[in-house]
């Protein structure tokens, strides 16, 4: 299968234990300040007290992230960050996998458009037709 460069598609998830997903895809870079207005997005919708769990990944780490904290509590928001080298905790990582290796087809990295509309279906897909 031929390759492409720049066929990238970077993902935020918040997935939880009854499969319910909220996702974002982007072409760019996904810096600590497009998590935290993705974050703070999640959170004007909140309609109870919600914990989500985050990993130790500089992004999630970043000051520009810790300061909405505060403010996402204010919403119902709470960020609970997992001890270090605990990927088996965070279920995250499982949905990375099966989208990678399971949900994804070859064909599917055949362009940068694919790759993304397959990426936003999978994901879209999960709590339905996909489960953890």
């Amino acid at each position: 299968m031929p390759s492409t460069s720049g066929s990238v598609v970077n993902c935020f998830a918040l997935l939880s234990r009854s499969n319910a997903c909220w996702f974002r895809t982007t072409r760019q870079g996904v810096t600590s300040a497009l998590v935290s207005q993705w974050l703070d997005s999640f959170a004007q919708g909140l309609t109870r007290l919600t914990v989500i769990v985050l990993d130790n990944a500089p992004i999630h780490q970043d000051q520009g992230l810790r300061r909405y904290l505060r403010r996402w509590q204010e919403l119902g928001l709470y960020v609970f960050y997992l001890p270090s080298y605990s990927p088996h905790l965070n279920l995250a990582e499982v949905l990375w996998r099966k989208l990678k290796y399971e949900w994804l087809k070859a064909e599917d990295y055949a362009s940068r458009e694919s790759l993304g509309y397959s990426v936003w279906q999978a994901l879209a897909a999960v709590g339905t037709a996909l489960t953890i």
